[in-house]
């Protein structure tokens, strides 16, 4: 879409307003709004910005930034006022001498896309992530209630969180991000909402998209949204399983190979073996808070062993069935990432990863499709060769240092502020004296 294509489209939705937005390091959104009087110059000349107040841009001495706008990510809100129509467009930034920023999230994912886009491939990601709705509960402090009593795909014709929920989808499918299914998930009031797979870059923008458009219609009803991966002790966290494949120009799907005995191609077995190799870095970008290995723990459904398999829901890495005759479908689910993660960071890493598999003709130790990784010993898990992901944020980031390949993958400056970032809040989480402790230890030491 050209700028006199955006205007036109602008004005056809009576639209007022255009936030030009963007990630900082840890992928909260960053918005700079426009009215619709300047929005042609800024598509034109872009928007100035002081980095240096933002999480992982610029130095004091360095802070004048530009966002250039990608205008084919237009969409309405549609949550705002009809005489105060606001759209969105996501934005790249790109440094005064007119370079793109090497601390973008959005820059790094792009850059490492354009290895797949040589090869002729297209990087294809479905994610599914997942979310609780709160009520509140008074007082000052915040203690989440959960919105509803339901479960595991429970349905009532008169519940007040299938309304929410439609409303959700709609207003999601409004703002292009094609929901194929929404439903409750297994714990109170934890929900999921799936969109169709696209290419990387564009499922990085929906997944944002998603965060913001559930938090702020949530609000309206009067509920709080979080994709926090362990809110509620006892019960199942919130993940964002991610099902990849690549595609050609044609659009045919490479990981699909009649021949095998899984119906994978080498290109998949090239993903798979990468993924499981780095994956202890990995978790660091894909698990990125201290909440998140509170989730990926043995018994709520979150993979905490580094394995694969087809059917085995307790492998890092899921062959998903599909209908026969249906090749398109085929496709791997890494289940590690968590909603809290920074989605141009995750699926940089993934990519990085994946590569390193491809590239250097990796292969993947024997699948785990018979074994119950839960129940091993840990001798017998040893005797396997199989791995366990980090235990806390601290154990990930030491492994992402590590790692070469995801490093390369990142960008060393991305890497050096997103480590800063991490290390801030685990240093933070690990002086903080908790209400655990107090209950455990006070009375009785």
């Amino acid at each position: 879409m050209d700028s006199k294509e955006f205007l036109e489209r602008c004005k056809a939705d009576h639209v007022k307003f255009v936030s030009f937005q963007f990630s900082d390091i840890v992928g909260n959104i960053k918005s700079v709004d426009a009215p619709l009087s300047q929005v042609e110059g800024a598509l034109k000349n872009g928007i100035w910005f002081d980095g240096s107040s933002v999480e992982g841009f610029a130095r004091i001495q360095e802070g004048d930034m530009r966002l250039i706008p990608d205008p084919d990510t237009y969409a309405v809100l549609p949550w705002s006022p009809a005489d105060m129509r606001r759209a969105r467009v996501f934005c790249d930034i790109y440094t005064p001498a007119g370079e793109p920023s090497a601390k973008d999230p959005r820059g790094a994912l792009k850059r490492i896309l354009k290895r797949f886009e040589a090869k002729g491939w297209t990087y294809n990601i479905g994610p599914e992530p997942e979310f609780f709705l709160f009520k509140p509960n008074g007082g000052s402090g915040i203690h989440p209630v959960p919105h509803d009593v339901g479960s595991y795909f429970d349905f009532s014709p008169d519940d007040e969180a299938v309304r929410v929920r439609t409303e959700l989808m709609s207003a999601l499918d409004s703002m292009g991000l094609e929901v194929e299914v929404g439903h409750h998930e297994v714990a109170r009031g934890q929900h999921e909402i799936d969109f169709r797979f696209a290419d990387a870059l564009r499922t990085a923008d929906n997944v944002l998209t998603l965060k913001y458009t559930v938090k702020a219609i949530a609000a309206q009803h009067g509920l709080t949204a979080s994709f926090m991966p362990k809110p509620l002790f006892g019960v199942n966290g919130s993940g964002m399983h991610c099902h990849q494949s690549f595609s050609d120009a044609s659009g045919r799907n490479l990981f699909f190979d009649a021949a095998d005995e899984f119906g994978m191609s080498p290109v998949a077995y090239g993903l798979i073996a990468g993924q499981l190799k780095h994956a202890r870095a990995l978790a660091a970008v894909v698990a990125p808070t201290v909440n998140s290995y509170k989730r990926l723990v043995p018994g709520y459904e979150a993979p905490v062993y580094v394995g694969w398999a087809q059917l085995n829901r307790s492998a890092l890495i899921r062959i998903p069935r599909y209908t026969d005759g249906m090749t398109a479908a085929s496709r791997c689910e890494l289940r590690c990432p968590d909603p809290s993660s920074n989605p141009y960071l995750a699926f940089t890493a993934m990519a990085a990863a994946a590569l390193d598999g491809i590239e250097n003709n990796l292969t993947p130790p024997k699948p785990l499709n018979s074994i119950n990784i839960y129940e091993l010993s840990a001798a017998e898990k040893k005797k396997l060769g199989i791995a366990q992901l980090p235990g806390s944020l601290k154990e990930a980031l030491d492994e992402l240092a590590k790692d070469k390949v995801l490093r390369e993958g990142l960008g060393e400056e991305l890497f050096e502020v997103f480590t800063r970032a991490k290390m801030e809040e685990w240093e933070e989480y690990r002086i903080h004296v908790m209400d655990w402790e107090i209950t455990r230890y006070l009375e009785t030491t």
